[in-house]
């Protein structure tokens, strides 16, 4: 199994804590972004920069990852092909996506699209918060107990 993490949006202290998993428990994690992004030295830590352009750092995770894979994202679309690709993903706010819920995320993510193309005021996201990170950290350590990749 490897980490795949769609770097561009994801915040800072999620990263730190797949650093951290990444050489605790020896798993290959790459962060995928169109910039160019500094990682630890470590042997598990990698990155790969794309091409800037719409989803040119989504198609090349679905092209490098495979089924039993982990994908950190927020990105709905990007967590459905993941998931037809026989992966998992996980929000950077802890909920993981699944063949049963990513149906309801497009739902919403395309309802939401079509309220901003009125002219719907619908705001952002909410600040990332300590309780975002911890519901990550908690939820990242429950996958990797229940894959066998737990905590030495």
């Amino acid at each position: 199994m490897k980490i795949w993490v769609d770097a561009d949006a994801c915040p800072n202290p999620i990263k730190d804590i797949l650093f951290r998993v990444a050489d605790r428990l020896g798993i290959t994690t790459t962060l995928v972004a169109n910039r160019l992004l500094s990682v630890p030295p470590s042997r598990f830590i990698k990155s790969v920069q794309v091409p800037s352009g719409f989803d040119v750092a989504d198609q090349e995770i679905v092209r490098l990852m495979e089924a039993g894979d982990l994908v950190i994202t927020g990105d709905i679309p990007l967590a459905s092909e993941v998931l037809d690709k026989g992966g998992h993903a996980l929000n950077p706010r802890g909920s993981f996506y699944t063949k049963d819920n990513i149906r309801e995320y497009l739902t919403m993510r395309q309802f939401m699209d079509e309220l901003r193309s009125s002219g719907v005021e619908t705001g952002g996201p909410n600040v990332f918060s300590q309780a975002d990170r911890q519901a990550f950290a908690n939820q990242l350590d429950r996958f990797m107990a229940k894959t066998g990749r737990a905590s030495p």
